[in-house]
């Protein structure tokens, strides 16, 4: 319980302060915004094409906007000494990763939440519906698990910027194909048979990403 309560005042802090500057949203709607109207000006498709190709666009907004919030909130953390204040008080180094996460995840699906509705009005394509929002939770899950670890393990290095996307893409592969298999059959109409395929596989990635994060927390964090 001590640590799932120090998890939930981590996971607070990180968002209050995003609350009161709204300095990663704002950056990561603006980024969500030039990535949809680049795709919608650039295809200009008819809108049963545009189904075709809707998936991989939405995803690539979410990973690319979801990438920009792990980095700005990690190297914020850095910058002005809280890391290292959270690494000289008695806490569980699991309850920091586990409130980061919180906190990484809560600015993704709300960015996501901005999207979906934008995403809808410039493609013309429904994609707001309770099936593909429990995908967009499921894939972001897997995606915020395994961001914090590799935001955490560069935050320190000097080319930390460029070196997140090349660790962080390639391990996401899995959870960002399933997610736009998913979303693409949901799309098309599919019932629940068409992805529980791949909905098994984001759980099975999002409780292997939480528990190896969670277990490689200290090593990771103590570099």
């Amino acid at each position: 319980m001590t640590t799932l309560r120090h998890a939930a005042q981590i996971a607070w802090r990180d968002i209050a302060i995003e609350l009161r500057t709204r300095e990663s949203l704002s950056t990561m709607l603006l980024l969500a915004l030039m990535l949809l109207a680049i795709f919608a000006f650039g295809f200009q498709l008819r809108v049963g094409d545009m189904r075709e190709v809707a998936p991989g666009v939405l995803w690539v907004s979410f990973a690319f906007t979801g990438m920009l919030g792990l980095s700005r909130s990690l190297t914020r953390d850095r910058n002005q000494g809280i890391l290292e204040g959270l690494m000289l008080s008695p806490v569980d180094r699991g309850a920091i990763y586990a409130g980061k996460v919180l906190a990484n995840l809560a600015a993704m699906l709300a960015t996501e939440a901005l999207i979906l509705p934008l995403f809808q009005a410039l493609f013309g394509v429904p994609v707001i519906s309770a099936p593909l929002l429990l995908i967009a939770v499921l894939g972001s899950i897997g995606f915020v698990a395994i961001g914090t670890s590799l935001a955490a393990m560069t935050v320190n290095t000097r080319a930390r910027e460029a070196l997140l996307p090349v660790l962080l893409f390639p391990v996401t592969v899995p959870v960002l194909i399933a997610a736009v298999q998913a979303t693409g059959a949901l799309l098309e109409g599919e019932g629940w048979a068409a992805i529980v395929h791949w909905v098994r596989l984001l759980l099975a990635y999002d409780a292997i990403a939480l528990i190896s994060g969670y277990l490689t927390s200290e090593s990771i964090l103590e570099q």
